[in-house]
């Protein structure tokens, strides 16, 4: 009997909608109209001119440019996703430019951080891990440390500086950050062996795999976004962008069995401890004589110890 009583409800909801639009087709047109004219798709107009780390993109070259519009619309249209890359990069950004210049990697790297994770703690597929994708022997042959204790691809100070060295030593070998990039999503041995075999110099003269292809143009899109988002029609004020928290580094030098008991000693909860280390991926630490590291946990009032930037 209910379903009956809804079928018929909304029978006649249905037969008074024909009703009316059949009564009044001009007010139906109107309605269609007005949408028309008021709601409009753009194109996206990008620069004139783009570089990435200094080195410029041709934008002379009609495929060139044709593939980076391709990225300016799929990351600007994806309006959610692209405001929290926006809104994540004040919060990060800061700390992994610092990294950044200390290592001589130019800065723009830090928007393949963003291109390659969203900034979060995320792992591929394939066991790529954190910011930086990093894979486990990759890891281990930069100094991280990665085992069933502690991965330190999470921890974002360390895997930075990891991702940096392995930057600087591919920069070095092919003598361009726009290569290095480019080598640093399909591997720096495949991107050789087809500079060789297609007798070509530039990333953008390659026929590429189509991920890798995309790979570069999708760091120049979000750079030009994120970086300038009122151009590309978003709008925030400064209380929307996230913010890193004021933390301190506190020094742990014997074995711990429970670390939301730690936390607690240390003025603040498990979840703080877990979202600020997520290299810490067991609820204990097991050191050795001599062993130590450092977490980070957020200032409270009563803390005296040295803050972070």
């Amino acid at each position: 009997m209910k379903n009956k009583t809804l079928f018929l409800l909304f029978g006649s909801m249905v037969a008074i909608g024909l009703f009316i639009f059949a009564k009044t087709p001009e007010t139906a047109s109107s309605i269609f109209k007005r949408v028309a004219d008021t709601y409009k798709i753009h194109g996206v107009k990008f620069p004139e001119s783009i570089d990435f780390a200094g080195e410029s993109v041709p934008l002379q070259d009609a495929d060139v440019k044709e593939r980076l519009d391709r990225e300016f619309l799929v990351n600007t249209y994806w309006q959610s996703n692209a405001l929290l890359l926006i809104k994540r990069s004040e919060k990060y950004f800061p700390i992994i430019d610092s990294i950044l210049e200390a290592q001589g990697i130019p800065s723009d790297f830090k928007y393949l951080a963003l291109a390659e994770s969203g900034l979060e703690n995320v792992v591929s597929p394939a066991g790529a891990t954190g910011f930086w994708q990093i894979m486990k022997n990759t890891a281990r042959e930069y100094g991280l440390e990665v085992n069933d204790q502690i991965d330190e691809r999470y921890h974002l100070i360390k895997s930075t500086e990891a991702a940096s060295k392995y930057l600087k030593k591919w920069y070095d070998e092919f003598g361009s950050w726009t290569l290095t990039a480019a080598a640093y999503n399909v591997g720096p041995n495949g991107l050789k062996r087809r500079l060789e075999e297609q007798k070509v110099e530039r990333y953008y003269d390659l026929l590429l795999p189509d991920e890798t292809s995309r790979y570069v143009f999708r760091i120049l899109a979000i750079k030009e976004i994120v970086s300038k988002p009122n151009q590309y029609g978003f709008e925030l004020n400064d209380n929307e962008y996230y913010h890193y928290p004021q933390t301190r580094w506190v020094e742990i030098n014997e074995s711990v069995t429970d670390l939301n008991a730690l936390a607690l000693e240390l003025n603040t909860n498990y979840k703080w401890l877990k979202k600020l280390n997520p290299w810490l991926r067991k609820n204990s630490i097991t050191l050795t004589d001599g062993e130590r590291l450092f977490i980070e946990v957020p200032v409270s009032e009563s803390d005296d110890a040295t803050v972070s930037d």
